[in-house]
């Protein structure tokens, strides 16, 4: 039975890496393995912040640059003001999507993708009556669409 899955993102950089993710995010470092301390890479980190795991390693072999990770959380815009206050450049202002989520995207050096999301309840039933109405498509909730 599955429980959980960590992503692993590739980086090139790994004291680049920790100072983004720990001193920018938010994140903390848990561990960090380096065959040769004398050397900054390569390094396996493990990061957490509230619930959410992420590893970062510059091994070859463990990942590549340009991984997409999405993290839930319940406040989008929280995060939002906490990155920009640290100079975090964000790539994806928060968005309501039509899914019912609202995102922001950031990406490190390496160009991975963080995908910060909150779920947004569904509008009431009579604000999509009113919708359907005035689109030619129809609109179907989740509800709807599991029938």
């Amino acid at each position: 039975m599955l429980k959980d899955a960590i992503p692993v993102l590739g980086v090139s950089d790994s004291r680049a890496a920790s100072d983004f993710y720990c001193g920018k995010l938010g994140f903390e470092k848990q561990f960090e393995y380096r065959p040769r301390p004398d050397q900054d890479d390569p390094c396996h980190m493990g990061l957490t912040r509230g619930d959410a795991t992420i590893r970062v390693s510059s091994f070859s072999g463990d990942s590549v640059p340009g991984v997409g990770v999405i993290m839930w959380t319940s406040d989008v815009d929280g995060l939002r003001a906490e990155f920009a206050a640290k100079g975090v450049h964000i790539d994806m202002e928060p968005t309501d999507q039509s899914w019912y989520t609202r995102e922001m995207h950031v990406r490190d050096a390496d160009r991975n993708l963080l995908v910060f999301t909150q779920v947004n309840p569904p509008p009431p039933a009579s604000s999509l009556a009113a919708i359907s109405r005035e689109s030619p498509q129809r609109i179907t909730t989740h509800q709807e669409s599991a029938v």
